[in-house]
C-alpha cells in the first residue's frame, strides 16, 4: 500500500512560480470608460481617433480657430494613461513616449504636460485655455467639457 505524502517543496515551487510570473507580467487594473475633456473655451467639435492621436502625439498643435492646444497627460505607468492610450488612441504608451522623446531631443517640439493625479488633471484642464486631457468616466464636473468622439473613428 502506497502512502500519499504531501510534498511541500512542490507547493512552494508553484507559489514561487506564480509570484515570479506576476512580477514579469503585471496585471494592469481595468479602469473602465475614459472621457476626453477640454477646457470650455476650446472650440466645440467632434474628434476622430486619428485627430485625438495627432493631438496627443503633439503633431496637431492648434485648434481649428488657431488657438494653441495644451495637452495634459498622466504618468506613463498610470493605469488610466495606459488604458487611454490603448483604448482611445489605439497605440501603446511606449509609442507615445517615443514620439514625445523624439520631438524633445530633436528640438522640434515639446512633450505634453504631465500631471500627478486625476484631480490635478481636471483642475489644469479647467483652468488652462485650449487644454485637453482625459478622466475616468463619471469624474467630470461643470468646469470641463467632455469631447464627443466622431462615429466611425475606430480602425
Amino acid at each position: 500500500m502506497r502512502l500519499l505524502v504531501a510534498r511541500p517543496w512542490k507547493c512552494g515551487l508553484v507559489i514561487r512560480l506564480i509570484f515570479i510570473l506576476t512580477i514579469i507580467f503585471p496585471v494592469i487594473p481595468e479602469v473602465g470608460a475614459q472621457e476626453v475633456i477640454v477646457n470650455p473655451d476650446a472650440p466645440e467639435m467632434k474628434l476622430t481617433r486619428s485627430t485625438l492621436r495627432a493631438i496627443f502625439s503633439m503633431r496637431l498643435r492648434t485648434w481649428p480657430d488657431g488657438s494653441l492646444i495644451k495637452v495634459f497627460v498622466l504618468s506613463d505607468n498610470s493605469p488610466l494613461h495606459i488604458q487611454f492610450s490603448k483604448k482611445i488612441l489605439n497605440i501603446f504608451p511606449y509609442q507615445l513616449r517615443r514620439t514625445w522623446d523624439r520631438l524633445v531631443y530633436s528640438g522640434t517640439g515639446q512633450a505634453p504636460i504631465e500631471v500627478d493625479s486625476i484631480k490635478e488633471m481636471g483642475n489644469k484642464v479647467a483652468s488652462t485655455p485650449g487644454a485637453i486631457g482625459y478622466l475616468p468616466g463619471g469624474n467630470t464636473d461643470f468646469r470641463v467639457r467632455v469631447v464627443e468622439k466622431a462615429m466611425g473613428a475606430k480602425r
